[in-house]
């Protein structure tokens, strides 16, 4: 299993855009019904900060996401877009959880 955390705060004109930019990739992601990945993208208070977690059975689903072309498209936006804080990515490992991540 492989779990990564990324956090990052765009500027405020163009939170509305990098939220579509998500909803897109996450629609293909979605259609692709992959029972090996599960991700979700977060919002912090301030409307501008966020948080995506992805967790991967294997390499082989991670480099599926990693490599959609919207899913690229979105990460080059946001970079193009001036960040205010640039992406903290951190890999984690599962401490425990209340439900089968991958049944």
């Amino acid at each position: 299993m492989i779990i990564v955390k990324v956090t990052y705060t765009v500027k405020a004109s163009f939170a509305r855009q990098n939220q579509q930019n998500i909803d897109a990739a996450l629609q293909e992601v979605r259609a692709l019904n992959n029972p090996d990945i599960r991700y979700s993208a977060l919002i912090g208070e301030d409307g501008k900060t966020f948080t995506h977690l992805a967790i991967f059975k294997n390499a082989t689903a991670q480099q599926l996401l990693l490599n959609l072309p919207v899913f690229k498209s979105f990460q080059q936006q946001r970079d193009d877009s001036g960040l205010e804080t640039a992406p903290q990515i951190e890999v984690m490992q599962l401490a425990s959880s209340s439900y089968d991540i991958f049944n």
